[in-house]
């Protein structure tokens, strides 16, 4: 099927929806303004990140409920360690992103526009949770906010009906009007990508980092948790005046209360062909979570080092003990409120103890 034909064969389907925040500007372009790259778009095409497209002046999402990928995760794959750590989020993705990273784990479906309907509606999403027993959602592997936006502002109040949660795993790089939406609708928690730091990373994700921080303390003055993520990577981001950067600027805008997840990055997609190397070595991560500790940073995290790392588990920031222990992706919490048993601090985590009853250290 050629690209017309696709694209018609979209628009007659349940996955293209009149989209959300956009304007038009003459001559029948439309402007989005879902994301901060405003993509001016003409009649005909698709914005750079792929789902969304001009039919004749009006602006069409085709990735509503476009479910490229679904999965029961733990809330540790995503991760979140400090956000209902035990439990599992019915995850979806769909096609295409708003940033060019060359080492994109998920290029088979970021890199990927839709050209065609997979559709899960709505009801259908709660239905599989209930049958499963997740108790969250979770948009996630390609970037959610430029290609499941308004699904997820359909979702999140049917699972909040429900007593169960929401969550983005993102980039960040969405407009105000796009976070107030997302809160308005139900957005409990996101994990956010912190790539780089600025005047470096914008080559590498083609994308300003300070509009990610912007968003990650919107967010959080709107009472989402938030948590954030860093792919330490040779060469882009692993310098050491990066990392504490990094580290201090979470401390002074987001709370030292702020988990910050520091993984291990693998060569995928087109990183060899911009020179990265294959891996990055332990020891450098191990080396951005005492960066984080010496910043201030109660909750600093290893990942994607097996088959099991001590700085994965969460300690208390105050004595040391033992409080949430993690082997791979088997987690178990060693409290039933959200405070240390040894020496009484107050653990700064979001939490269903075995009674049922969930303790939110905010609410404390």
């Amino acid at each position: 099927m050629n690209g017309d034909k696709q694209i018609e064969a979209l628009l007659r389907s349940p996955c293209a929806r009149k989209a959300a925040l956009w304007e038009p500007v003459g001559d029948g372009y439309v402007k989005c303004n879902v994301c901060e790259r405003h993509c001016v778009i003409p009649p005909g095409r698709r914005g750079m990140c792929g789902a969304r497209y001009n039919r004749d002046g009006e602006l069409f999402v085709l990735t509503y409920g476009n479910i490229s990928s679904m999965s029961n995760n733990p809330m540790s794959k995503k991760p979140f360690f400090n956000f209902f750590p035990d439990e599992y989020a019915l995850t979806v993705g769909s096609w295409g992103c708003n940033f060019v990273c060359p080492w994109c784990q998920n290029f088979e479906i970021s890199k990927v526009w839709a050209r065609s309907c997979q559709y899960v509606s709505p009801q259908r999403f709660i239905d599989i949770m209930r049958r499963i027993g997740s108790t969250g959602t979770s948009f996630s592997f390609n970037e959610p906010s430029v290609t499941l936006l308004e699904y997820s502002l359909d979702v999140m109040p049917l699972a909040r009906k429900r007593g169960w949660f929401n969550t983005y795993v993102t980039n960040g790089y969405m407009t105000r009007e796009s976070v107030e939406l997302l809160v308005k609708h139900g957005l409990d928690a996101a994990n956010i990508d912190i790539k780089g730091c600025p005047g470096t990373i914008e080559r590498w994700t083609g994308a300003d980092v300070n509009i990610v921080w912007r968003n990650a303390k919107l967010l959080k003055q709107m009472g989402v948790h938030i948590e954030i993520t860093t792919l330490v990577i040779p060469t882009v981001n692993d310098d050491e005046e990066c990392l504490r950067s990094i580290a201090r600027r979470i401390r002074k805008e987001l709370g030292s209360e702020t988990p910050w997840h520091v993984t291990r990055y693998f060569a995928m997609y087109k990183a060899y062909e911009r020179g990265l190397p294959p891996e990055t070595p332990t020891k450098t991560v191990e080396r951005a979570y005492q960066i984080g500790k010496d910043e201030g940073l109660l909750y600093v995290y290893v990942g994607n080092v097996w088959p099991a790392h001590p700085y994965e588990n969460t300690y208390c920031p105050n004595c040391g003990e033992l409080i949430i222990e993690r082997t791979g992706l088997r987690t178990r919490v060693l409290v039933e409120e959200p405070f240390c048993p040894k020496c009484g601090e107050l653990i700064h985590i979001v939490m269903r103890n075995r009674r049922g009853e969930i303790h939110d250290w905010r609410k404390i």
